[in-house]
C-alpha cells in the first residue's frame, strides 16, 4: 500500500536571489520583467509578480557572488506547519525559527542535502496595492503593468545538486513533494528531477551539478500568460541589451515555452509560459526520460545550449 500523501506545503512562496549588483538586478527586475517593487530592509530588496498574492515573491539581497540565498514554502496551515517542523527537527537538517521577517510571520529554517538553505512559514502578509496599483478586477492582486514583460507570478525554481536523488528524496519524504518527471542515464544515475507540493507539475526542479559544488543555483522561473509574451519578452530582452541564453523554443520534459537570459548580476532566469503545467490525477506516475530521449534536445529539435550544463551561480571553474 502507498503511503498516504501529504499536502502540508501549500506552494513555492519566494526566492531570495544574491547579486553582487543589487541596483541593477533591481532595475532590471523591475523596468526589463516589469515586476513590481513592495518593499526595502537593509542589503535587500523585495519584488513580486502583478498577480502574486504575497508581499514578494522574489527578495534581491546584496552579495559578492550570485546566488541563491534561500527559497521559502508557504505551509497550509498553521497546524500542518507544526507538523513539518517536527519532522525535519528529527531529520537532523533544522536551524530553528527566525521570527523578524518581511513581508511574513515566523519562519522555520532548515537545509537540504545539498546545502541550499530553506524555510518554511504559515502566517503571510497579503499585498495591498496602493490606488494607482489597484485593479479593475477585485480578485487578482493587482493591476497589470504596462511596463517591461509584466510577469504574472513565480512559478518554480531549477536547483543544482550533486545528489540529485537524495534531494529529491528529502523533499518527497520530509516536506511531502510529489515527483512529476526526471530523467535517468543508463548507468542508472538521476541526473534531474522535477517535484511539486500543488496541482502543478512541478516547483523545484533539481539537475546535476558537475562542479562536485554543493547548493549552487540553475535558475529561477516567472511566468507569463501566453506563448505570444514570451516572443515579446525576446524582443523587449534585445532592445535592452539583455543577454539571451537559448530560446524562445518548446521543452520536452514539462513542455513549457521558454526564454532564458542573465540577470545583471549573473544569475539565469527563464521566462516561461504557461510555466507548470496542471497534474489533476491523484495516481500521477512519474514520466521518465532516457539517455538518449535527452540527447535528442528540446520539443522541436533545439538542441541543448552547452553553458545549460556549465552555468550555475555562484559561479566556479570548470
Amino acid at each position: 500500500m502507498n503511503p498516504e500523501p501529504i499536502f502540508d506545503v501549500a506552494h513555492l512562496a519566494h526566492v531570495e536571489l544574491l547579486t553582487p549588483k543589487l541596483e541593477e538586478s533591481a532595475k532590471f527586475f523591475v523596468e526589463v520583467m516589469g515586476m513590481i517593487e513592495s518593499g526595502r530592509a537593509g542589503d535587500s530588496v523585495y519584488l513580486r509578480g502583478w498577480d502574486d498574492y504575497e508581499h514578494h515573491s522574489l527578495q534581491l539581497t546584496a552579495s559578492p557572488q550570485p546566488g541563491i540565498g534561500h527559497y521559502a514554502l508557504r505551509a497550509s496551515s498553521p497546524q500542518a506547519l507544526q507538523r513539518r517542523v517536527e519532522v525535519l527537527e528529527k531529520s537532523g537538517r533544522g536551524i530553528g525559527w527566525k521570527e523578524d521577517n518581511v513581508g511574513h510571520g515566523p519562519a522555520y529554517c532548515f537545509t537540504g542535502p545539498d546545502d541550499h538553505k530553506m524555510e518554511i512559514y504559515y502566517e503571510t502578509e497579503w499585498y495591498q496595492p496602493p490606488e494607482e496599483l489597484r485593479p479593475a478586477l477585485k480578485n487578482q492582486a493587482s493591476r497589470l503593468p504596462n511596463r517591461g514583460i509584466a510577469l504574472r507570478r513565480i512559478d518554480h525554481i531549477n536547483l543544482l545538486a550533486v545528489d540529485v536523488r537524495a534531494t529529491r528524496i528529502f523533499l518527497q519524504e520530509a516536506l511531502g513533494g510529489k515527483m512529476t518527471e526526471q530523467i535517468i542515464f543508463d548507468d542508472g544515475s538521476e541526473k534531474a528531477s522535477w517535484v511539486t507540493f500543488s496541482n502543478k507539475t512541478y516547483e523545484v526542479a533539481i539537475s546535476e551539478d558537475w562542479s562536485d559544488t554543493r547548493g549552487r543555483l540553475h535558475h529561477i522561473t516567472f511566468a507569463v500568460d501566453c506563448r505570444e509574451d514570451v516572443l515579446r519578452a525576446a524582443d523587449l530582452c534585445l532592445e535592452s541589451g539583455v543577454f539571451i541564453e537559448t530560446g524562445p523554443s518548446k521543452h520536452a520534459i514539462q513542455q513549457t515555452f521558454f526564454l532564458y537570459v542573465y540577470e545583471p548580476g549573473g544569475n539565469r532566469f527563464e521566462i516561461a509560459s504557461p510555466g507548470a503545467r496542471l497534474v489533476l490525477a491523484p495516481d500521477w506516475k512519474p514520466v521518465v526520460w532516457s539517455q538518449a530521449e535527452r540527447e535528442k534536445g528540446q520539443a522541436w529539435g533545439l538542441p541543448t545550449i552547452e553553458t545549460f550544463h556549465t552555468h550555475g551561480t555562484p559561479w566556479v571553474k570548470k
